[in-house]
């Protein structure tokens, strides 16, 4: 079974979780930004942690270890999502990082908005796309709410599932979003891992991601770099 994306010119990429700040992600930021100009500027959403911090931090952090600027895109709440200036931020950048926090919120204050339009117009154009941890389980067909039971996702990966922060002993959540009608791929990404997926069919992997097909499949690594 292959992977599935929706259309475009542009990257996906998927992180499962890290703390850049440790270093965690470094290999990982330092692949998705090299499909990346040099000294194009970075758009981020903070959506799913609702932190302005996190921005902040985040911001220092592709400066001093990649010599990337970041410019906030101030949505946290679903108005902010309407807002012509958000919009156009998005529509005018080259890469926009969806950051973790939680999956549900950022569906709420996504879902049906102007903003996903707009993120899924930039991946067509051409645009790098990255979420990382709970923004990237937020990208599959469903998704696991914080405090049990699932949520329609984005749908950018059709009929497929992704859990983050995912170790191979621990793949019971992944299994009961595999037993959703509709849904029969699981894809496990572990922190400081990363699946990049291109506009052609090209898969890209950091560190190592599992596939899992159907809820009683065997868990199979894609590879490793």
């Amino acid at each position: 079974m292959s992977l599935r994306r929706i259309d475009g010119a542009g990257w996906l990429v998927l992180i499962g979780g890290g703390e850049f700040s440790f270093g965690e992600t470094h290999e990982v930021d330092r692949a998705w930004l090299g499909k990346l100009p040099p000294q194009e500027t970075v758009s981020f959403l903070p959506t799913a942690s609702g932190s302005v911090d996190y921005a902040e931090h985040f911001s220092a952090y592709l400066d001093d270890e990649f010599e990337r600027r970041m410019e906030l895109v101030p949505i946290y709440r679903q108005r902010d999502a309407r807002r012509a200036k958000n919009l156009e931020r998005i529509d005018g950048s080259p890469a926009v990082y969806l950051g973790g926090g939680v999956t549900d919120t950022l569906l709420e204050v996504l879902a049906d908005s102007p903003a996903r339009e707009a993120l899924e117009r930039r991946l067509r154009k051409g645009g790098v796309i990255v979420a990382i941890a709970a923004a990237a389980q937020a990208l599959g067909q469903i998704a696991r709410r914080l405090r049990g039971g699932t949520v329609p996702g984005l749908g950018w990966l059709p009929g497929t599932a992704v859990d983050t922060n995912f170790s191979p002993a621990h793949d019971r959540r992944l299994r009961q979003l595999l037993e959703t009608p509709g849904v029969d791929l699981g894809l496990g990404i572990g922190a400081g891992s990363a699946l990049m997926l291109g506009p052609t069919g090209e898969v890209e992997i950091v560190g190592t991601v599992f596939r899992i097909e159907g809820a009683e499949g065997d868990i199979e690594p894609l590879g490793a770099t």
